[in-house]
């Protein structure tokens, strides 16, 4: 890489930096080019994205940024992934590492709050966007329904009375 490619390297990723909302580090060490390429299409359909990138482009990148807190964790063979769902992202790299145990989650950043790899895995767990705006929508029309479901009550009581009335009307 020479140092314009360098230079726009830096300037790409500090954009992703200002517009994503979670940054995960990994170590892979000794992954394989199948095994990368497995995570990268895993992570890729979570709506993330994973990059190899020299630490000190990397660092440099970070500089004045919100994810500036990560900088210690980039050390040895890392990488980054980062989303703006900061659930899916961690999800995608907290299950690829559980099946391949050469990828090591080194720690994170959800804004500017540091994470360690015990975090990442909390995060993981937590349901997914979707799913929580699905429970949020549930709460919101279960009273609803409960609300229809009373108020028709006394008027299906009132049909069941008179089909009641009306068939011993024709029983006699």
């Amino acid at each position: 890489m020479n140092r314009t490619e360098k230079k726009a390297f830096i300037a790409s990723l500090a954009t992703v930096f200002a517009q994503t909302s979670m940054v995960v580090v990994t170590r892979n060490d000794g992954l394989t080019v199948a095994a990368v390429t497995e995570l990268r299409r895993k992570v890729r359909a979570a709506g993330a994205n994973y990059k190899v990138a020299k630490n000190r482009l990397a660092t440099l990148a970070l500089d004045g940024t919100q994810f500036n807190g990560i900088a210690p964790l980039l050390q040895g063979p890392t990488a980054l992934a980062w989303s703006e769902d900061p659930v899916a992202v961690a999800k995608a790299v907290v299950e690829f590492a559980k099946t391949n145990d050469k990828l090591v989650l080194l720690g994170g950043s959800l804004g500017s709050q540091v994470l360690d790899a015990d975090g990442i895995k909390a995060l993981a767990e937590l349901p997914s966007l979707d799913a929580l705006r699905a429970q949020l929508v549930g709460l919101i029309s279960t009273p609803a329904t409960r609300i229809a479901s009373v108020t028709q009550a006394p008027a299906g009581q009132l049909a069941r009375v008179f089909g009641a009335y009306a068939k011993t009307g024709e029983a006699a």
